[in-house]
């Protein structure tokens, strides 16, 4: 939906910082003016416009000159009756409003004289009289219809119900809010006058009426709605800012802008955005010839691109005059690994649910996703209509590549079985599907109680399945990895995983956005085990992780130029490295074989010594961010690359891992080079190997399989899956519908069958 004035893609308006006054021959001068105060003692309501002087340059503009003269001079009169007098003449010419509390605590607001103008996307000030009868010191607040949200927060139903209005969200142009910050207090004082400054936003341009709602404290507005005063409002245009975006090689690209005035606002205001722009972020994305709307001012501009870019910063200037305005920035990359063959994803972003709203619209549009797919440089980005808004969401499936998408950049819409029946047992990603609807079934609540028949369905479709956010109901009280504490199995992660893996119908377990320990956990049990699941990365977005999408990535392998199918197959084959996008594995091998070539095994004859090599590159800022340093691994970020960092260097650890334990060590500075890293590993047995900077980056396997015997590398693994299937039953068939208890029985049977067999094939603990 968009409004004229709100949004074209061209550029969300913002906007400026000016106290009100009165024009000569405009309609607000001939307002009366204002009654006078009497009996007022000139110190403390000196001391208190003086503070208000000291923050007009803090607000943007000063008071002007003469104003401050003349206050001035009202206050070394000596005649301190005289002076109150002065100063209220001095000051309430420039009152857009005054408020009177009475006796009894109720607040009463009527018109001032200032001249009703607001900016377009920008903030304004006003002077608001207070005459403070009761002498009370509660916050005097201000409120509007015209600032309610114009939205509503996802409530995460399929099929939510309409609650704004259409029109409304026209009508809904406005932000209010009272200046309450130094100098100025964060009260009213007692004294019976004071001034304040009340701050109004305005989204659109033009005429709008707005009514404006005051009250310091519950039961204080008066009776008879004579705490509200409607004003009719003129905003007037702001500056368009074109911005020139060029990536490092001088093409144009989509930036991730954050726009910030010198009291740190945030333009345009969240709160008054509609997609393309999301509400809960501070960035903004524009390409190479879109713009924004600034009023005249300075402004610090934070841009970037994705993980594989320099974040960089600026100031700039918008002048005032002018209709139009250029500003050129050129964006940094320290690694592209597009370039290399290797492809970003991010499996699991979404369109609806949690942070996204469910009106004005019932979640967001393919054009506004493809626009954040852009915006944060990702490869692929994998869609998935789930529970929110699943009805409404669904019609952008296609079942293949989205039209939106560009050369570098694909978009295609899947599954999250999410809010379904089987969700409890684990949310699955199914990643391209021909078809969404499970056989037999038009409602969500029809689908099955548990997870193995859909992921079954899933492969009959060639489409790509694995688990989401892994780690959700496997926590354990240790940072070892691994671990054989049994956790849980009460979440919506990898849990039914520990089944479903035995009868062969999970492609992938999805990392970077639980903690690292409990997702890995299971996985490298499994691996021990001699199970062959690759592991994929992503975001959640924007319910883990709201931030931006691919926060959290898988980076693939794909020969010649970007091809879904490829990507897909690759990710399937385990031909990829999950993280954070701030460190690189590529090229990881064992001897000859290559991470996700040829089934990714490795086969000796006896047990040998191997070369491991890749080559590895990671970047960090040079001065480190102790805040996310020292957070505990369950406190997000769960993967980031300064939980990597050395101490207070600039360097990382570069891990062997063989059967989930690290041999081998190196470390690297993470200043952005790329370079060649090798290790000689002895071999002893059939084994899977990988390299990690953990938490940060991780490898699939490669294994190696010595004189034909499969990998059977730890006792103590297989026992913890036995016991692993036994808790999963325990926590999960309760919720299985009674048609379908039987069957998932046999499937659990089957499982502690196989991990029992394996268990008793392994050598060693």
């Amino acid at each position: 939906m968009r409004q004229r004035g709100l949004v074209r893609v061209s550029g969300v308006v913002a906007g400026c910082l000016v106290l009100g006054g009165v024009l000569p021959g405009s309609a607000s001068a001939q307002v009366a003016p204002l009654p006078l105060v009497a009996d007022v003692p000139l110190q403390p309501l000196a001391a208190q416009v003086r503070r208000l002087i000291e923050a007009g340059p803090m607000l943007g503009e000063p008071l002007l000159a003469s104003v401050v003269e003349a206050i001035e001079a009202a206050i070394a009169n000596g005649d301190d009756a005289a002076a109150v007098q002065r100063i209220q003449e001095a000051l309430d010419p420039l009152c857009l409003i005054q408020i009177n509390i009475s006796a009894e605590s109720r607040v009463k607001a009527t018109r001032g004289p200032a001249k009703a103008e607001l900016m377009q996307q920008g903030w304004r000030n006003f002077l608001i009289k207070v005459h403070n009868e009761a002498g009370i010191t509660a916050k005097l607040r201000v409120s509007s219809p015209n600032a309610a949200p114009l939205y509503k927060r996802s409530t995460n139903n399929p099929e939510p119900k309409r609650t704004i209005p259409a029109g409304d969200v026209l009508n809904r142009f406005l932000d209010t809010a009272m200046y309450d910050r130094q100098p100025m207090n964060p009260t009213l004082s007692g004294l019976a006058l004071e001034y304040r400054v009340m701050q109004l936003y305005c989204r659109d341009v033009g005429q709008r009426e707005a009514r404006l709602q005051f009250d310091a404290g519950q039961g204080t507005q008066d009776l008879g709605f004579r705490s509200e005063v409607n004003i009719l409002f003129n905003a007037v245009p702001a500056v368009e800012v074109v911005l020139g975006v060029k990536d490092h090689d001088g093409s144009p690209v989509m930036g991730a802008f954050i726009i910030k005035d010198e009291l740190g606002r945030i333009y345009p205001s969240p709160s008054r955005r509609l997609a393309p722009d999301f509400f809960f972020h501070p960035q903004v994305y524009r390409s190479d010839g879109e713009s924004v709307m600034l009023p005249p001012g300075t402004y610090t501009v934070a841009y970037t691109r994705g993980p594989e870019y320099l974040r960089k910063q600026r100031r700039i200037t918008v002048p005032s005059g002018v209709v139009s305005h250029r500003e050129e920035f050129r964006l940094e990359r320290w690694i592209e690994m597009a370039q290399m063959k290797w492809y970003s994803g991010d499996h699991h972003i979404h369109a609806a649910g949690c942070m996204h709203y469910e009106e004005p619209s019932e979640g967001v549009h393919p054009k506004d996703m493809m626009r954040h797919i852009l915006g944060e440089d990702l490869g692929v980005g994998c869609v998935l209509s789930w529970g929110p808004c699943w009805y409404y969401q669904k019609q952008f499936f296609e079942g293949k590549v989205s039209a939106l998408s560009t050369e570098k950049h694909l978009m295609r819409y899947d599954v999250e079985v999410s809010g379904f029946p089987s969700g409890h047992a684990g949310h699955l990603c199914l990643l391209r599907l021909s078809e969404d609807d499970y056989p037999g079934t038009t409602r969500i609540d029809e689908w099955p109680s548990w997870t193995l028949p859909i992921l079954a369905w899933g492969k009959r479709q060639d489409a790509v399945v694995g688990f989401s956010h892994s780690g959700w109901g496997l926590k354990v009280d240790t940072d070892e990895l691994p671990n054989y504490v049994m956790p849980p199995f009460d979440g919506i992660g990898a849990n039914e995983y520990i089944v479903d893996v035995v009868h062969d119908v999970v492609d992938f377990i999805s990392t970077v956005d639980t903690p690292y320990v409990w997702e890995l956990n299971i996985w490298y049990h499994t691996l021990n085990c001699g199970f062959r699941c690759r592991i994929s990365g992503e975001t959640d977005f924007p319910c883990i992780y709201g931030e931006k999408v691919g926060l959290g990535r898988v980076y693939v392998k794909v020969d010649g130029a970007l091809d879904y199918d490829k990507w897909v197959a690759g990710l399937k084959a385990g031909r990829a490295y999950v993280g954070d996008g701030l460190s690189h594995l590529v090229d990881f091998k064992v001897n000859d074989v290559a991470m996700g070539e040829n089934g990714s095994e490795l086969k000796l004859g006896s047990p040998s010594t191997v070369r491991v090599a890749a080559r590895v590159a990671a970047y960090l800022e040079e001065e480190p961010d102790v805040s996310i340093q020292r957070r505990p691994y369950d406190q997000k970020p769960y993967w980031h690359i300064e939980r990597s960092r050395i101490g207070a260097s600039r360097k990382v650890p570069v891990e062997v891992i063989v059967n989930g334990y690290p041999v081998a060590r190196k470390e690297i500075v993470a200043d952005g080079t790329q370079q060649d890293l090798s290790f000689d590993v002895k071999i002893d047995r059939s084994s899977w190997v990988a390299m990690r900077i953990l938490p940060s980056s991780h490898t699939n396997p490669v294994f190696v399989v010595v004189g034909g015997k499969p990998i059977r590398a730890s006792r103590r693994s297989a026992q913890w899956c036995l016991d692993a299937v036994d808790q999963c039953w325990k926590q999960k068939s309760r919720a299985y519908r009674a048609s379908e208890i039987d069957a998932a029985r046999a499937a659990y049977d089957k499982a502690r069958t196989v991990y029992r067999q394996r268990l008793a094939e392994c050598e060693v603990d």
